[in-house]
């Protein structure tokens, strides 16, 4: 089965995959990682096809699993999208969370905090509030990762910031 082209195979299906997999992640450099890693698990385990002719169903299965994966993977990794000096007052008064009460409340809390995030926020202040508090980059390396100056990621952040505690009192007031 070794015998298949891997560039031929690669030039046939490159768009369909990317396709399939843009599909999942409504993003286009995350579509091209999944094809990528959806070649290299394919040339790994290319002599597992019985039938040559159902190539292209197969990558178009190792493709969707793939993102599937994917996004499962950073579901799990970017559940808390709010900054710590945002949260701490709230977690802080938690204290070591004795009662179930407390930790589903809390559960709720952060989930409505992502709502909160999504619904108020622009993508430019999200992408930066994410970058700021789930990988924990400084405004520096953020405006180097996003071609911006710095001065336009420290103004992102506050401005996030702002309009989240904003949306955070009125939800709460309602």
């Amino acid at each position: 089965m070794r015998s298949i082209h891997f560039e031929q195979l690669y030039s046939i299906h490159l768009k369909r995959l990317q396709f399939i997999a843009y599909k999942y992640t409504k993003d286009r450099f995350l579509a091209e990682d999944i094809v990528q890693e959806t070649f290299i698990k394919a040339y790994k385990n290319i002599n597992t096809v019985e039938d040559p002719k159902k190539l292209g169903a197969w990558l178009s299965v190792i493709t969707a699993r793939t993102a599937i994966d994917f996004l499962r993977l950073e579901k799990r990794k970017c559940w808390m999208l709010v900054d710590p000096s945002i949260m701490e007052p709230i977690l802080g008064s938690a204290g070591i969370k004795e009662h179930i009460e407390e930790e589903v409340g809390l559960h709720l809390l952060h989930e409505e905090l992502n709502r909160l995030i999504e619904k108020n926020l622009s993508k430019e202040f999200q992408e930066v509030l994410i970058l700021k508090t789930q990988c924990g980059l400084k405004e520096n390396e953020i405006a180097n990762l996003l071609n911006l100056k710095s001065a336009t990621v420290k103004t992102r952040l506050y401005r996030a910031r702002k309009q989240l505690k904003k949306a955070f009192i009125e939800k709460q007031s309602a």
